[in-house]
């Protein structure tokens, strides 16, 4: 029997038709995206994970990196939430000058999994049955689960795509002297890290008061456009990626020494 949870009773077949469903474990960014997809089309659900455990992360980084870099890596994003409280009032302006709201959307149904590739996960999608499937802060989709859904999977992606894939693209584009690729992707999803066919991108000026907590903030309020686009498109049957000539890079958080560093050389945090 499937313990999935839900916030909302059986679903009709009439309720299926050309529904989006955003994949997202929450936050801040996840909302942005909701209530600008949620005003813009009828029928959103949202499938909401658990957020991953800090511990599973680093085990799962350090496999990969080392313990020294994912020590590292998890110190910088401990000492960057305490710094989330001095960066209130710039995160209110990038929603107001945006027309964002961070709120959760008490309009839109939510459905509860601990993740979207366990059997739960796969059991709501069945339900769901999604139009399109939009994926914000949340879990990479595992081949099987790829494999499960027969409908358009697209990605909003804080960075630009092929040059910063991976965790905090307009971070590292800032720490590269590379401003001009500042910005967001949304494309479709594959099996790699941020490597599917590219859809939309748009670009952003952060200010001086941006730091980098506020820097995924402000290119998901300012992007809201390209995500909608990209669903009118996929609903449409109309989704064209394109091709650019680009180097291609996976980056993660930055360690706390790489953090301090780049800070003290640009000034920004």
């Amino acid at each position: 029997m499937c313990n999935v949870k839900s916030e909302k009773g059986a679903l009709s077949s009439a309720e299926h038709k050309g529904r989006i469903v955003v994949v997202t474990a929450g936050g801040d960014n996840a909302n942005i995206m909701i209530n600008a997809l949620a005003a813009r089309f009828t029928n959103v659900a949202i499938l909401q994970e658990e957020p991953e455990s800090k511990a599973l992360f680093v085990k799962r980084r350090a496999r990969k990196l080392g313990w020294v870099m994912a020590l590292g890596q998890l110190a910088t994003m401990f000492v960057s939430r305490i710094g989330k409280r001095f960066t209130r009032r710039r995160a209110a302006e990038i929603l107001r000058e945006n027309d964002a709201s961070a709120a959760p959307n008490r309009t839109v149904p939510v459905h509860r999994v601990d993740s979207i590739n366990d059997a739960d996960g796969h059991a709501m999608l069945q339900l769901l049955k999604p139009a399109v499937l939009f994926l914000i802060s949340c879990r990479m989709l595992k081949p099987e689960t790829l494999a499960a859904v027969n409908c358009p999977i697209l990605n909003f992606h804080a960075g630009i795509n092929p040059q910063y894939r991976g965790l905090m693209g307009g971070y590292w584009a800032l720490a590269n002297n590379d401003p001009e690729n500042f910005g967001a992707t949304v494309h479709l999803v594959d099996e790699g890290v941020d490597t599917g066919g590219i859809l939309y991108q748009s670009r952003q000026a952060p200010r001086r008061a941006d730091t980098i907590h506020t820097y995924p903030l402000l290119q998901t309020a300012a992007s809201t456009d390209i995500a909608i686009r990209a669903v009118e498109h996929a609903l449409a049957g109309k989704l064209r990626p394109i091709a650019i000539a680009a180097p291609s890079r996976q980056w993660y958080h930055p360690p706390v020494w790489t953090w301090f560093w780049n800070g003290l050389r640009h000034g920004r945090w």
